[in-house]
């Protein structure tokens, strides 16, 4: 039987002193594993499954949400087809349901393309690339963005994965986020303002555990030290996993849905999404990236396993929950 994510492409790297796997699928250059020494670094679903939560896909040309998939072009109105029907809502882009061509693919590497055809309210021709490559400690994943439009186009990019440390329960992770701002949301998840986080409850900067959080909350302003921001998950064993991009992305979506549908069953889980436009970005045009005919994006982030600095474990605030 074929997969619903297509071709699986298993990657290995051996160096270093050590081992690190990742299986990528052929649909939305989907990331479906992610390994170093025996350790799961991703939330993994089955083979004969399709993305739990749109789980390790890439989100292009635009993360997120479009409220009501409409947006205003020199003027003109656009309107996208509705892929969140439950809240009127354009989500994700147009290529989470593609597959995508293999160009290159080695033991410890694969590049894939995608082809963004002009169609209902996007009337742009974009050619993409995602390379996914092992490295001692992880993964690095460099996106592409060729505009073949006559005209400028609107572009943003994100990622979707859910990260995870092993078998600890997630609930027993500590997230940390260095952002400035947080999006205040409607109820379709629709940014209606933004603010600081500094010394309210939606400040993640100095650790909380993931048990006592429930979030579906975007963040701006991410922090951007020596050229990238990192994101990290801590483990009590000091076992810490880290979120890293380049400055490209400066926004981020975090995401604790209770009961996803891993090869382990319902379990809580997180997602960090990396993204350079936060939600709603063809309406607001806020963090998009307008690409003249011709010119290309690129773009980097990565999944990394290391060790925390044990002074980074401290207290934590008390439990609270977090929307918008």
């Amino acid at each position: 039987m074929r997969a619903p994510t297509g071709h699986q492409y298993p990657l290995r790297l051996e160096s270093e002193g050590s081992v690190v796997t990742a299986v990528i699928t052929e649909v939305a250059a989907g990331i479906r594993a992610l390994e170093v020494d025996g350790t799961a670094l991703v939330e993994t679903f089955a083979e004969t499954s399709s993305p739990p939560g749109a789980a390790g896909i890439v989100l292009v040309p635009w993360p997120n949400r479009v409220a009501g998939g409409r947006w205003t072009l020199d003027g003109e109105p656009q309107q996208l087809d509705l892929t969140e029907p439950a809240k009127g809502n354009a989500t994700h882009g147009l290529l989470r349901n593609t597959g995508y061509r293999l160009l290159e693919h080695e033991p410890h590497r694969v590049l894939q393309a995608a082809t963004v055809f002009p169609q209902h309210g996007y009337p742009f021709l974009l050619e993409t690339t995602v390379e996914h490559e092992l490295v001692p400690d992880g993964l690095q994943v460099t996106h592409s963005v060729r505009n073949d439009s006559e005209r400028s186009a609107p572009v943003a990019v994100g990622a979707h994965p859910y990260l995870r440390i092993g078998d600890v329960p997630t609930a027993d992770l500590v997230l940390t986020v260095d952002a400035e701002t947080r999006f205040v949301a409607d109820d379709r998840q629709i940014p209606v303002s933004e603010e600081k986080v500094a010394g309210t409850d939606f400040d993640l900067s100095h650790g909380r555990r993931l048990g006592d959080l429930s979030m579906d909350q975007g963040f701006g302003g991410v922090r951007i030290t020596d050229g990238w921001s990192r994101q990290t998950l801590d483990a009590p064993d000091g076992r810490r996993v880290e979120l890293w991009a380049d400055e490209s992305f400066r926004y981020l979506q975090v995401f604790t849905p209770p009961a996803f549908a891993s090869v382990d069953g319902p379990r809580l889980a997180v997602a960090l999404e990396p993204m350079t436009a936060p939600a709603n970005a063809l309406g607001s045009g806020e963090g998009l990236r307008w690409l003249e005919p011709g010119e290309t994006w690129n773009l980097r982030w990565g999944i990394r396993s290391c060790q925390a600095p044990f002074s980074d474990f401290g207290a934590h605030l008390p439990s609270i929950k977090l929307g918008s």
